[in-house]
């Protein structure tokens, strides 16, 4: 069963912090590109500082971002710019954004979730995970016995009964509201609900639910996992509801419709192989290909693709194209132990017969990202193509809800970078206290 359980989230206080939007930030793995300075800057309690502190030259097993991750959890509850919540509660968390001209809202429950290993079919993963960002997660997790950001889980609700729930039980302004730095133009809100009827009535609705999909946070859930065994193996006797055997989750109802998800193209750069004009000469063996009159033509070729198999554009320095995929029989020959719903996937067609059979890029050099960048806007792609002969750019469609279901229920894990659920889940609006006296 999906064991849902309210909590005393650890929340900033804006008396001592000011606006809430200069302490909250993206998710740790966001945190790059100057986006980590930025923080730093907005204001001194910035949550960056726990999730992806700064690292020096001096750091050694004393003195590193861990400790001083520990350091500000401590002093910071200390001096109240930290305040634990006197009730145990659910978050609801609503972002508003614009898509397409249209405004949308996601609606996700924030909640302790009881942890489950993928075998017990509570929980599923749908992509497959690095050890590097494990460790380093349970490194943190053991200096600060705390969970600063939310794993992004997708739950079955076709009829979405649990944000009715909800939704009755919000008819006031918002204890949140605020646009955070990066994704600036969401608008995150977030109500504190402690009613014990309403918090019942949830948990009863989401009890029963299995096939739960984890959308962000593979490496994060993992880390919770590793992080319970070690406290069990501590304190064998430890009861069921400790907190350790729980993590902080962002609930999300598959039919909710505002459940967005952005495709991620691919810029290759620093290729070498062949030119652009083998690459299409060899990819025409496989797709039919039309030359078009720019990005734009392209994009909108792209948009009228939405829903059909293997279409993609690429931008060479010598123009723009669109592929379509002839037939599907070479995926069964590059990949014929995967199941028919993988080899029919944009990524994995994108990576197996064009990076992979056509380009000649090794899986082992895609996993790693040499000379591979993922973007959810192109803009970098076409500037870097317009200026370097040695970079191709694939632009690609998103992803649908509905193929990562099939994915996830025949354990075919997707490729990486296939999906792109926007926006993000913000981290700091609340802290998941997981020490070893803590109870749920």
């Amino acid at each position: 069963m999906a064991n849902l359980k309210p909590f005393k989230g650890i929340r900033y206080n804006p008396e001592k912090v000011g606006d809430i939007a200069t302490v909250i930030s993206q998710p740790y793995d966001r945190v790059r590109h100057g986006l980590q300075e930025k923080y730093y800057a907005l204001n001194d309690f910035n949550v960056t500082r726990m999730i992806k502190g700064k690292e020096f030259e001096t750091d050694n097993d004393t003195e590193n971002v861990y400790t001083r991750a520990q350091a500000f959890l401590k002093k910071w509850l200390a001096e109240g710019v930290l305040q634990k919540e006197e009730k145990p509660a659910l978050y609801v968390y609503h972002q508003d954004f614009m898509l397409n001209g249209k405004s949308v809202t996601r609606k996700a429950i924030i909640s302790a979730l009881e942890l489950a290993r993928f075998e017990e079919g509570i929980v599923l993963p749908h992509e497959r995970t690095h050890d590097g960002p494990k460790m380093d997660r349970l490194n943190l997790t053991r200096a600060t016995e705390a969970y600063y950001g939310n794993i992004f889980i997708l739950y079955p609700d076709a009829e979405n009964k649990i944000d009715t729930i909800l939704d009755a039980a919000i008819q006031r302004d918002p204890d949140v509201d605020v646009r955070e730095l990066f994704e600036k133009d969401v608008r995150q809100k977030m109500w504190v609900v402690t009613d014990e009827e309403v918090i019942a009535a949830v948990q009863a609705e989401m009890a029963p639910k299995k096939g739960l999909i984890i959308a962000d946070g593979h490496h994060r859930y993992e880390t919770a996992i590793a992080y319970r065994e070690e406290q069990r193996a501590k304190f064998p006797d430890a009861p069921a509801d400790a907190a350790f055997n729980y993590l902080m989750v962002a609930l999300v109802s598959m039919s909710n419709p505002g459940l967005t998800i952005l495709p991620t193209h691919r810029l290759i750069f620093d290729y070498d192989k062949m030119s652009a004009d083998v690459v299409l000469t060899k990819a025409a063996e496989y797709f039919e290909i039309e030359k078009v009159d720019g990005r734009t033509a392209l994009e909108a070729k792209m948009d009228s693709a939405i829903g059909q198999m293997g279409c993609f554009g690429i931008a060479t320095q010598s123009g723009e194209y669109a592929l379509e995929l002839k037939s599907t029989s070479v995926m069964e020959t590059l990949a014929p132990s995967r199941a028919d719903i993988w080899q029919t996937l944009d990524a994995s067609i994108l990576h197996k017969l064009l990076l992979e059979h056509i380009l000649g890029i090794s899986a082992e050099k895609i996993d790693a990202k040499e000379g591979i960048e993922y973007l959810r806007e192109p803009d970098l792609g076409y500037e870097r193509v317009a200026n370097e002969e040695t970079a191709l750019l694939f632009i690609v469609n998103a992803t649908r809800m509905e193929q990562i279901e099939a994915c996830t229920a025949l354990d075919e894990k997707m490729p990486q970078k296939s999906t792109d659920f926007y926006p993000k889940v913000i981290s700091g609006l609340a802290v998941l206290d997981v020490g070893s006296d803590e109870r749920f």
